[in-house]
């Protein structure tokens, strides 16, 4: 998947209205969204739909899918069905809720993400120490695209070294969680960018400010 100007948005607005005009002021800067849970059960699956009339844009959902298989294939169904390109995937879960998803992905032509480990603080408490094995995981499903956190360039480092240079990696946790833009991306392929482009006063500044500082890395 290209991400242009390897940012993402993620869009996670409770209001679809204040959602399409933040994407609006920002999409030529940009042509892929992530839609999380907040803004998906406030307006409902059909935001998929809205966000590609609108923007012609790849989508991606944060679902972080995480259940039993057969469950995980309906959610993913359901969220490619509604207009997503790709599911995030939960890989705690293990190998054959992984594959279910997976297997639904490539029916439909399409892709999920398998999140290695999260970018906020509390995800050292468990997810770092099987983070490495989830990444293991995923190289041995075949799975080539995976999710890994700007906020710690150690474990970014180390999944990218597990995944191999091959596969794409999208990292969360730059700007408001404290990721450096450049750093990251010496490891990952996309930033993954919220708060602080759609909390902005000016959210097309704030885009133009993250290309000046990877450019000037």
């Amino acid at each position: 998947m290209k991400v242009k100007n390897k940012i993402i948005l993620a869009m996670d607005l409770m209001d679809l209205n204040h959602a399409l005009e933040v994407t609006e002021q920002v999409f030529d800067y940009i042509d892929t969204v992530k839609i999380g849970y907040p803004l998906a059960l406030s307006v409902g699956l059909e935001c998929f739909s809205i966000f590609k009339e609108n923007f012609s844009c790849k989508l991606i959902a944060d679902f972080k899918v995480a259940d039993i298989p057969e469950t995980n294939a309906k959610i993913c169904q359901a969220t490619l069905n509604a207009g997503a390109d790709a599911v995030i995937v939960h890989g705690f879960v293990g190998p054959d809720s992984v594959a279910a998803c997976n297997k639904v992905a490539q029916d439909n032509k399409k892709n999920i993400f398998l999140l290695t480990e999260m970018s906020h603080p509390g995800a050292e408490m468990f997810l770092k120490g099987v983070s490495d094995n989830i990444a293991k995981m995923g190289v041995e499903l075949g799975i080539k695209n995976y999710v890994a956190p700007s906020t710690r360039l150690d474990r970014l480092g180390e999944i990218r070294k597990i995944v191999g240079k091959d596969s794409f990696i999208i990292s969360p946790g730059v700007g408001t969680q404290g990721g450096d833009p450049g750093l990251t991306l010496q490891y990952a392929d996309a930033l993954i960018v919220g708060r602080s482009i759609y909390l902005s006063e000016d959210p097309e500044s704030a885009v133009q400010n993250i290309i000046d500082s990877i450019n000037n890395q």
